[in-house]
């Protein structure tokens, strides 16, 4: 089974947040409430500095994940 690389996701316990998940590596959770990012697992390959720049790429992407999946939906 092939898995996208962002999944959109929500929980009714937390009725006001909406969550970006990755699937690839590195695996994280970026609550878009608050911008909050939960790692599923160290990046134990990457550096301080590395993990900063590939993180900024991936949020970035994360973000136009979301645009491009409300858009689709508000159509």
């Amino acid at each position: 089974m092939e898995l996208p690389k962002f999944l959109l996701g929500d929980n009714t316990d937390f009725p006001d947040d909406i969550f970006i998940i990755h699937l690839d590596y590195p695996r994280f959770i970026i609550n878009l409430k608050d911008d909050e990012v939960e790692f599923l697992e160290e990046a134990e390959d990457l550096d301080e500095a590395e993990l900063n720049a590939e993180m900024e790429g991936l949020i970035e992407k994360a973000n136009d994940f979301y645009d491009r999946e409300i858009n689709r939906y508000e159509e």
